[in-house]
């Protein structure tokens, strides 16, 4: 799903842009030696997977986990002495928010935290132990955003807008003049969009540098903010989407100026392909994504055919995932698999047959990880019992094997 054509020209970037590449190369000058200049990487074995020639920033390799870093402290470097005196306030989902917490403390300036009730533990803790005051507010981003504007005018504070502001998206930006310093050519770099502020920055050195470069953003599928936007529609957005960090309803007004101009296309991608391209991080690349840092693989998956035998650049922007939900993707990625598979088996209820059941699938190589046994489903026999065994094999034809030594063992799974 995209707003135009893929092979469509990339527009060169014009004169009343409103953030520079002399804006980026400020900031990255003001930024050396306070954030990590993450490694961009190839990876083979996801190149071999989609298709294309794959690069990686690892942006989840910054202190806080998150390029959000960037931005935060080239906003944070600018403020006035009075400014910084009387303290900062952000409104965010988690990322942002550890970066100015994160920064805010190395610097000495007062941080408030306005964060959705929503947001992952993880995030909320962690930007606790920055030394931010957090107040958790609302049921989405507007919310805790509206609740932050009161405060910022009540307490005299100075907002540090997550991305709708030149200075933080010049932040930013300093991930392409890296990628631009580390990689001689490449053909596309693709970049999760949220607000808008990674990639109107990233766009914007990339573009300046090396004009002939594609430029695209990755959205979850249930929050199209900018491909509507783009679009000239009214973004039509909601759902519990894996990829909370990127869930915005309304892109930023400065990123969307900008992206209108230096952007070449927008990407929707599913749940599905969200959980896949975490999975294959943890897997391949022995990484953690959250669902915002994997969407630009989750792109490749969407549409290998776009990116085959192309060099591409993924921006892997965070991998803030909370614990649980991660151990769920990799769990649903084995039943994905047929890795883990429920089989129902109903016989005679009588002394010995689950360990007759149990014998043949442990003969057969698989491995019992949990079993139901029910005697009261009335479409079994009176003297019947009903068994459903949770079972781990080593692939969808070792699950095939095990259902068939079953069926010839006369106990054949529905």
């Amino acid at each position: 799903m995209v707003y135009s054509e893929p092979d469509r020209q990339p527009r060169a970037s014009g004169s009343h842009v409103p953030v520079t590449l002399a804006d980026i190369e400020s900031a990255a000058r003001a930024i050396e030696g306070h954030v990590e200049r993450t490694p961009l990487r190839f990876s083979r074995t996801l190149s071999e997977i989609t298709g294309a020639k794959v690069w990686i920033k690892f942006e989840n390799l910054q202190f806080t986990a998150s390029f959000k870093e960037r931005g935060a402290l080239n906003k944070l470097l600018s403020l006035t002495n009075a400014e910084r005196a009387a303290g900062v306030i952000a409104m965010s989902a988690g990322n942002h928010a550890q970066g100015v917490a994160y920064h805010a403390a190395r610097l000495g300036i007062p941080a408030t935290i306005v964060m959705p009730i929503g947001t992952p533990f993880v995030k909320v803790e962690h930007t606790r132990n920055f030394g931010a005051t957090v107040i958790l507010h609302g049921e989405t981003l507007a919310d805790a955003d509206a609740h932050a504007r009161a405060l910022e005018q009540r307490e005299g504070l100075t907002f540090v807008h997550p991305f709708d502001d030149a200075k933080v998206i010049a932040g930013q930006g300093t991930i392409g003049l890296e990628v631009t310093d580390d990689l001689a050519d490449f053909d596309v770099i693709v970049i999760p969009v949220g607000g808008g502020g990674l990639i109107s920055g990233v766009a914007t050195s990339v573009k300046a540098r090396r004009p002939a470069m594609s430029v695209i953003g990755v959205e979850a599928a249930m929050y199209p903010s900018l491909w509507a936007e783009l679009r000239g529609e009214e973004p039509k957005v909601g759902g519990a989407t894996i990829a909370e960090g990127i869930a915005v309803k309304r892109a930023g007004r400065l990123p969307l100026e900008i992206c209108r101009k230096l952007l070449d296309d927008v990407i929707l991608v599913t749940e599905d392909q969200l959980e896949r391209a975490i999975t294959l991080f943890a897997t391949v690349e022995k990484t953690v994504a959250e669902g915002a840092g994997a969407a630009g693989l989750a792109a490749l998956l969407a549409q290998p055919q776009r990116f085959a035998n192309r060099r591409v650049v993924l921006v892997l922007c965070g991998g803030n995932i909370d614990t649980r939900l991660l151990a769920s993707v990799l769990t649903r990625s084995l039943v994905r698999e047929k890795r883990i598979a429920s089989v129902r088996i109903v016989g005679s209820d009588t002394p010995g047959l689950l360990a007759k059941v149990s014998g043949v699938i442990g003969d057969a190589g698989g491995n019992i990880i949990e079993v139901a046994h029910n005697r009261m489903a009335l479409d079994v026999p009176a003297k019947g019992a009903e068994f459903d065994i949770l079972i781990e094999t080593r692939d969808a034809l070792h699950t095939e094997d095990v259902i068939r030594a079953l069926t010839v063992a006369g106990f054949p799974p529905r």
